[in-house]
């Protein structure tokens, strides 16, 4: 892993200038950059919070180091400007500071994105970082924030071709090189080239074996094309690389489950929540917050009982449900509500976002409004027994999905979601929908044990339809 921090002079050499004075504040700043790209708490520098921490020590004014710091609170998706007073002001300093600072125009425009974003106009962040990168096209903070946020917003295609049309900037020896790879891989399995996925990902890993991401972009290749036992022989014998990398550990270990689960073996997904998944979700971390509610949800789906483990979840989960950051995160989160059995908090949080729908602005409102809340909506009635309703409500914005965020591995949350529901309702047409849905499924991944498994429930209940 990268360890040469690098400092004023070598920011210049590299045609990215920072408006610093500071070596100590520049090194840091690298060294942030470094760690959030490659998903790892160096303990040689303290981590990342710790070179946060000393980067503004070393030159508070610093304003790229106010944009690296409030950027990545926004990605990280676990605080909001609307209600964080601190947060608000963190980014008002940083504005301020950038009023007057010489800055040149590419860190103005990183202000102004990290702004945008924080406003909610996601998107129109995303457009500012893509302008840098077309005079800037090695500048690793503006594609991969650009990266992330497509992630958040269902934007595929984008995720994919931010990266590919900036590899020819690059060379090898460059910081940093070898992540794009991974990075590539991921926008590739996401819009179904999973040859070319497979390929990107496997060259960033024999580059640096210990790249998380190029591992989950594997991890996502392998689930897709229902190669199951690949799956966990692969994360079985590289476990000392990839967890090296604490920030997405969590999430490769849910991708190890889900192959357990794809083959039925629940046990072996129920290990692996309680000694990595479960432990891991105390971080707080949004991530880790959603892969303990996915999987906790997809094991009740198999009829697997989980017990009280989501009370621990619920508790993690209770801080957040006023956030409305993402639309995404917001199911997730309501899952936990409802899976600690916590009613009246469900509903508090359902007429929250009501609320948010009616009173907010910006980009995530916008879809929370269209697909976040009749989804919620969904999950709900589905809670309270009311199957039928819970298919009406879903079944119509199920080609929208994706627009609320995450991977496709992670929204067949709601595609076997909605399976389930059409099963359990009384509607004959529900039943009907479900086993078309099944033969969609079936044709998607020919080994899915699961859909098989499905398809034989289907039979047997409304086989004489």
């Amino acid at each position: 892993m990268h360890k040469n921090w690098r400092d004023c002079s070598q920011w210049r050499h590299e045609g990215l200038p920072l408006s610093t004075t500071s070596n100590e504040a520049c090194k840091m700043f690298d060294a942030v950059l470094t760690q959030y790209v490659s998903w790892y708490d160096d303990s040689s520098v303290g981590g990342i919070e710790n070179c946060l921490s000393k980067m503004l020590e070393a030159d508070p004014n610093f304003v790229m180091g106010q944009v690296l710091s409030n950027g990545l609170e926004l990605l990280g998706t676990g605080r909001t400007t609307r209600l964080d007073t601190d947060f608000q002001a963190s980014l008002d300093k940083m504005i301020v500071q950038a009023d007057r600072t010489d800055l040149t125009g590419r860190e103005r425009k990183h202000v102004n994105a990290v702004k945008l974003w924080a406003d909610g106009s996601t998107t129109k962040a995303c457009d500012v970082w893509e302008d840098i990168l077309v005079e800037y096209p090695t500048d690793m903070l503006a594609l991969k924030m650009a990266h992330g946020s497509y992630f958040y917003l269902g934007f595929q295609p984008h995720m994919r071709d931010s990266i590919a049309r900036v590899m020819p900037h690059w060379k090898e020896d460059m910081p940093l090189y070898s992540y794009l790879m991974g990075m590539h891989s991921f926008g590739l399995v996401e819009t179904n080239f999973y040859k070319q996925a497979e390929e990107a990902a496997r060259k960033g890993l024999n580059m640096n074996s210990k790249d998380a991401w190029a591992t989950h972009a594997l991890c996502h290749v392998l689930e897709m094309m229902g190669r199951q036992n690949e799956g966990i022989s692969f994360l079985s014998t590289t476990l000392a690389d990839w967890t090296t990398c604490g920030m997405l550990a969590c999430h490769n270990f849910w991708h190890w489950a889900l192959y357990h689960i794809e083959k039925g073996e629940h046990a072996g997904a129920l290990d692996i929540y309680d000694g990595q998944v479960g432990p891991r979700v105390k971080s707080g971390a949004m991530y880790d917050i959603v892969d303990a509610t996915s999987l906790l949800y997809r094991l009740e789906m198999e009829d697997i009982n989980v017990g009280d483990r989501w009370q621990d979840v619920f508790e993690i989960c209770r801080p957040h449900i006023d956030d409305h950051i993402l639309s995404f995160n917001d199911v997730h989160i309501l899952i936990s509500c409802m899976g600690a059995k916590r009613k009246e908090v469900t509903e508090q949080m359902m007429e929250s976002i009501k609320q948010f729908v009616s009173n907010g602005q910006g980009h995530n409102n916008d879809i929370t409004r269209e697909v976040g809340l009749p989804i919620c909506e969904a999950f709900q009635a589905y809670n309270d027994g009311h199957f039928d309703r819970a298919v009406d409500l879903m079944y119509p914005v199920r080609y929208k999905i994706v627009t609320i965020g995450g991977s496709n591995a992670e929204r067949d949350l709601f595609n076997l979601f909605l399976i389930n529901a059409a099963l359990k309702s009384k509607d004959k047409t529900h039943h009907r929908i479900a086993r078309q849905l099944l033969m969609e499924r079936k044709a998607l991944k020919e080994n899915a044990p699961m859909t098989d498994r499905l398809i034989a429930r289907a039979v047997a209940l409304h086989g004489d339809e």
